[in-house]
């Protein structure tokens, strides 16, 4: 039986990378969108082309209620998932001091907020099959030790481990392995143009950055039948920056 992934912001960057490679390891894929919709599209017709089949769902992740309605209706049209992949996320970068309500609320709801907002849907369902399943939420380097200018979104990479360390706990028992991919310097349209590369480069012992298909790569391993004895841990992606 073909075993569907839900991944969330799959429209481009290290999301579309992650669908695109879940579906060559033969996953039919779930994507999501929050605004990008012919991006998610457009990934549709590439994983179809792949000859595995795809459907897009579009909603904001940091939307609890809107999540729960379409999350609990897509499970009850087309079956519970083997596995959810957690990538939605955003950054409002700034010196502590300059960071508003907003700044920090926003970054906590999608980041932070999201793993409850996507995963508490889909997880009863998850359980109830009965068989082995897989979650991999991609968290950042930023989380394991933080990075100047990014208090907010530090924080709420660093709360999304703590959030999948317990829920390993919790779900080892069912076959459901949880797991955290954290990538570093990823060369991806979300890299803020205002980011010193060069200088960041030198901290980086591999010298130069990554790309979305290398942690793509990275999430496909934990999601494949190969690691199931592998929970509760964080994959870091990053050159050997830490």
């Amino acid at each position: 039986m073909t075993e569907s992934v839900l991944v969330t912001g799959s429209s481009r960057g290290i999301g579309r990378a992650i669908a695109l490679r879940l579906a060559q390891a033969g996953h039919d894929i779930v994507l999501h969108c929050r605004s990008g919709r012919a991006e998610a599209d457009a990934v549709q017709v590439q994983i179809q082309a792949l000859g595995r089949k795809a459907r897009v769902l579009q909603f904001d992740v940091a939307d609890r209620a809107t999540c729960k309605q379409i999350l609990e209706a897509d499970v009850e049209a087309h079956g519970a998932y083997y596995g959810v992949v957690l990538n939605a996320g955003l950054t409002r970068d700034g010196a502590f001091p300059a960071l508003s309500e907003d700044d920090w609320d926003v970054v906590m709801r999608t980041n932070l907020d999201g793993f409850y907002n996507v995963l508490h849907p889909v997880m009863m369902p998850m359980i109830r099959r009965r068989a082995a399943g897989r979650i991999v939420c991609i968290t950042s380097v930023s989380g394991l030790i933080g990075n100047r200018g990014q208090v907010n979104y530090s924080a709420s990479k660093a709360g999304l481990i703590g959030a999948a360390k317990a829920l390993a706990i919790e779900l080892g028992k069912r076959k459901i392995t949880v797991n955290c991919v954290a990538p570093g310097l990823i060369d991806t349209a979300m890299l803020d143009e205002n980011v010193p590369v060069e200088e960041l480069l030198k901290m980086i012992p591999a010298q130069r950055m990554g790309t979305p298909e290398e942690v793509a790569s990275a999430v496909n391993f934990l999601m494949s039948a190969e690691a199931g004895y592998i929970t509760r841990q964080v994959l870091a992606v990053n050159g050997g920056l830490c």
